[in-house]
């Protein structure tokens, strides 16, 4: 069987990493899997420290973040928000402009056709 290239992995966790962990899933706006890829575990090993928070299983201080990391959180979040409404807005005017332009499609070539012939006069 051949090594695995990179660096190894570390399979047992302090309780204090699991519940920082846990408390970072349970931000608003925050998921799972997000946080999951961040500390390099997978989205299920972290579902299943928020079961075992639940459970009273894993105990530890309450995790209190640094600023940089709140404030990093929190412009993330704001930057998310944005994104969205821009996504929105984009999606707006391509359905404006497409309808603008199948109106003016319609009203010219409605015009042409009802226009008299001046040969058949």
């Amino acid at each position: 069987m051949p090594r695995p290239i990179g660096p190894r992995k570390i399979y047992r966790y302090s309780a204090e990493f699991k519940a920082t962990a846990v408390a970072l899933s349970r931000l608003d706006g925050v998921a799972v899997q997000d946080v999951a890829r961040e500390l390099d575990i997978h989205p299920f090993m972290l579902s299943r420290w928020r079961k075992q928070a639940r459970e009273g299983k894993i105990v530890a201080k309450k995790p209190k973040l640094d600023e940089q990391t709140a404030a990093q959180l929190k412009e993330l979040r704001e930057l998310k928000r944005q994104h969205k409404r821009l996504k929105l807005e984009h999606e707006i005017l391509k359905k404006a402009i497409r309808f603008s332009s199948e109106r003016k499609q319609r009203s010219s070539s409605s015009w042409k056709r009802t226009e008299p012939d001046s040969q058949s006069e």
